[in-house]
């Protein structure tokens, strides 16, 4: 039986053409992305994708697909590009002999599961190369695409190996359909979150980014749902708009959002050093300034009232084993192989489209 159910995301009047997707293949030779950045819980991550179909106008990769000579605003979001051997290369890396194991971020940069997951599965593969070797791992997304890999989770979950870490901007309709046109709305993130929870699997929730003047308002009642569906950490993000994002989230101001434009900003200044944004290590994740120190206030007592840990809990390392090619092998089969209908798109070509589809996809 099917019940039709109005999400609350539809809106008959927008009836303006819908995205349209270009995934292309990357053949970089590692996977394995490394960092010593003291803001970062973890020294080491994968990125399956570069640029996310979400859409999300604050995302701070945003810039890093100027390197690939694309636009970090509309190509960002639809010119994705996929690793399709992520899966062999990272178990080739893992296997290196005097590999020492530690969590692994999985969507440090881009979503895992964004909407282009759902068909190619290259987040998967790489869980499974995790999986089997028992290396732990911290999944960061917001989508609730993350529910369909509950049968490799919850297992290593089981054995200590991995957290899930939900990101949760806003519980508005309306500000999340504007902020992250194409993820998952808040409710249905909530409930994977809740799902999470209920089958063992460790999980957190994620306030990033707090946009002064915009959603920070929401603080503590986004740390209340987090908790209500079973977190047990939550994490905070001070928006950061690097390079040419502060021109672009200027730009989606001023479209969405005109008579708090000035404001918005001028709050961001006031905690980045009178700039957009502030690189430096030990603020650019939190600010500085008295608005700042505010927000980060308001943080740690709402965290503190509601019984949230300001970190995951720890992960296990001591039951790592080095990837073998018969895992390897299996966990790779199909691994980012084109649809029966692309079978034409060579895999060991350089970075070439793989398929054109419409949005918008919702994950």
């Amino acid at each position: 039986m099917r019940v039709d159910e109005d999400d609350g995301w539809g809106d008959p009047s927008d009836e303006r053409p819908a995205p349209r997707t270009l995934v292309t293949w990357d053949t970089a030779r590692s996977v394995l992305s490394r960092n010593d950045s003291p803001d970062l819980p973890f020294d080491r991550s994968v990125n399956p994708y570069r640029g996310c179909e979400h859409g999300c106008v604050y995302c701070f990769a945003r810039p890093s697909h100027a390197y690939l000579g694309l636009s970090p605003g509309l190509d960002f979001e639809t010119r994705i590009v996929a690793k399709p051997d992520a899966a062999r290369l990272l178990a080739h890396e893992l296997a290196r002999p005097g590999y020492a194991p530690a969590p692994l971020a999985l969507g440090a940069n881009t979503d895992p599961y964004q909407p282009v997951e759902r068909r190619l599965g290259i987040t998967r593969a790489v869980l499974e190369v995790l999986a089997a070797s028992a290396h732990p791992v911290v999944v960061v997304t917001k989508s609730e695409l993350v529910l369909r890999d509950l049968d490799l989770l919850a297992p290593m979950a089981e054995r200590g190996l991995v957290v899930v870490l939900v990101s949760l901007t806003t519980l508005a309709p309306e500000l999340a359909g504007r902020l992250e046109p194409r993820a998952a709305a808040p409710h249905r993130r909530l409930a994977a979150l809740r799902r999470l929870a209920d089958a063992g699997v460790p999980v957190g929730v994620l306030t990033a980014p707090m946009i002064p003047g915009l959603n920070d308002h929401e603080l503590e009642r986004l740390l209340a749902a987090g908790h209500a569906a079973g977190a047990e950490s939550a994490g905070m993000v001070l928006l950061r708009l690097p390079h040419e994002l502060g021109a672009l989230f200027d730009e989606w101001l001023a479209a969405h959002y005109p008579a708090r434009r000035r404001r918005v900003l001028g709050l961001v200044r006031d905690c980045r050093d009178g700039t957009l944004n502030d690189p430096r290590f030990g603020s650019r994740m939190r600010g500085t300034g008295a608005y700042a120190d505010l927000l980060a206030q308001r943080f740690e007592r709402a965290i503190a009232r509601l019984g949230l840990s300001p970190r995951p809990r720890a992960l296990e390392t001591r039951h790592f084993r080095p990837p073998t090619p018969g895992p390897e092998a299996r966990a790779t089969a199909g691994a980012g192989a084109p649809p029966a209908d692309q079978g034409a798109v060579a895999r060991g070509a350089p970075t070439r489209q793989l398929e054109l589809f419409p949005g918008p996809r919702r994950g």
